[in-house]
């Protein structure tokens, strides 16, 4: 009994954890150190909330019957002309160059998970 509800508390708390930590600008091995928590239980447990976002994400484009395909072209900083870049709740970034479509846009934003944005 509960064991739904103590997981879900659990991804939550995780969650915000993440995101959390992509927005404090310190390493992950100082955020770890200071919430008493281990490295390899956040990696862990951004992988595995990862995994479910894309997981869902990927579910959501394949019942729309669309495929995305990217490719990175670099990833250093700076690199590209951004007109725009979102950063993610779970440190993932994404640079939308100026004059991107609307289409194009919503293809990728759906396909990283983040069709609340």
């Amino acid at each position: 009994m509960g064991g739904r509800n103590a997981d879900e508390g659990k991804r939550e708390r995780w969650r915000k954890l993440i995101a959390e930590a992509a927005r404090s600008g310190t390493s992950i091995r100082e955020f770890c150190r200071q919430r008493r928590v281990t490295e390899p239980q956040f990696y862990a447990w951004r992988a595995r909330l990862s995994g479910e976002v894309h997981g869902a994400a990927r579910r959501r484009a394949l019942r729309a019957g669309k495929r995305a395909t990217f490719a990175l072209v670099s990833d250093a900083p700076g690199a590209l002309d951004a007109g725009l870049e979102l950063v993610l709740a779970d440190g993932r970034r994404v640079r939308i160059s100026r004059g991107v479509d609307e289409a194009t846009l919503r293809t990728v934003l759906a396909a990283v998970g983040t069709a609340s944005c």
